[in-house]
């Protein structure tokens, strides 16, 4: 029974105590079971769930010329329920996947009522220096040109303190929201105009590969990338040719990009660090580039109460370059600022995030910002 006990994770602190002394008690008798012991803190849980539940509000703020446009001023008041299964399946395998229920506290209103959506799915090999994912993945490529939404197909990951990632697969054109906000509400004049239906909507894929290399060096972590997405939309109603060379105009056309990309983070002691990314779409003739510098002091960590971080970074996402980013919480794809944050652990398992973005929207060249606030529930 004490054996049993020592191989669960998930125990409270009273009963950790209690635990060790036990063990301590039946040291001689635990230390005879041998390889038993073992086996059991290896398989006693096959399948672990854990999981988030997530409260957000965002406040959105565009200037534009016409002041009663739709789009001008937007708040969003909205949760998640997350489901993250890991289920082991032999010594190097096993099986993960993420189940969202989105819904909106507002209006008391959700997602196609509330359902519960598999968001990703697939099976991880782990070997020496190498690991192999198959499925419905998370994009791990660059954080800055790239976001986890979930793309179909496999990743190899080769290395130790040089790792080279390749991925490939199929990628959903719904995932391309910041790509069709070039013109609603922020083309130059400051009023507004459709944005049809780009990328959006239309039940198109295309083809997507990545490769790219990290280091991690003492303090130094880096990386360089390049992404590749290609295929055909069948699209409508979308702005003119003098944005995108490769197809954003009516009709159904063949689009590509080709995105490179670097990162450089440097640690300078356990309170501070530096970060920096660049990337570059060598097929789209105007908001090509995007690049963000950020420093970082200390950093909430879930498991300990009190712990807290703050941020400062600026960010140009030029929305050809990063087309989803992670950093959509303050900045969006096609935003330039300077962004704020702060993050913090009142509770145990309990993260409290606060951010604030200043800056402008690149094609309008006008005012924007946003006011951004989280609370997380982990288990």
């Amino acid at each position: 029974m004490v054996a049993k006990a020592m191989a669960k994770s998930d125990v409270s602190a009273a009963d950790k105590a209690m635990i060790d002394k036990l063990a301590a008690e039946f040291a001689d008798e635990l230390n005879n079971l041998g390889v038993r012991v073992a086996s059991l803190e290896k398989h006693a849980d096959m399948v672990k769930w854990g999981g988030v539940l997530e409260y957000t509000y965002t406040s959105t703020r565009h200037d534009m010329a016409d002041k009663s446009a739709a789009g001008r001023r937007t708040n969003v008041n909205e949760y998640v329920f997350r489901l993250e299964p890991v289920a082991e399946v032999n010594d190097h395998w096993d099986v993960h996947a993420r189940l969202d229920a989105n819904g909106l506290m507002d209006t008391d209103g959700g997602n196609s009522d509330y359902n519960v959506k598999l968001k990703r799915a697939w099976a991880e090999g782990h070997y020496t220096n190498f690991n192999v994912k198959l499925g419905k993945l998370p994009n791990s490529i660059n954080l800055l040109s790239t976001t986890d939404d979930p793309y179909s197909g496999v990743e190899l990951t080769y290395g130790s303190k040089w790792k080279v990632t390749a991925a490939a697969g199929r990628i959903d054109d719904d995932q391309f929201g910041d790509m069709s906000r070039t013109v609603t509400g922020i083309i130059r004049d400051g009023s507004t105009a459709a944005t049809g239906t780009a990328f959006t909507g239309n039940n198109d894929t295309l083809n997507y590969q990545g490769i790219k290399l990290a280091t991690e060096q003492g303090k130094f972590f880096g990386d360089v990338a390049y992404q590749h997405l290609g295929g055909r939309f069948d699209q409508a109603g979308l702005p003119t040719q003098k944005y995108y060379k490769n197809g954003l105009q009516s009709g159904a056309r063949d689009f590509k990009a080709n995105i490179w990309s670097v990162l450089a983070n440097y640690r300078f002691d356990k309170n501070s660090a530096l970060k920096a990314e660049y990337a570059n779409n060598t097929e789209a003739d105007n908001y090509d580039n995007a690049y963000s510098f950020e420093y970082d002091y200390k950093g909430a960590e879930a498991a300990n109460k009190g712990t807290w971080g703050a941020y400062l970074a600026y960010r140009k996402l030029g929305q050809y370059a990063a087309p989803w980013s992670t950093y959509g919480d303050g900045v969006d794809g096609g935003q330039k600022g300077v962004e704020v944050g702060f993050n913090w652990i009142p509770f145990k398992n309990i993260l409290a995030v606060a951010k604030y973005f200043d800056g402008k929207d690149i094609a309008a060249d006008r005012d924007a910002s946003k006011i951004f606030g989280r609370f997380d529930f982990f288990f």
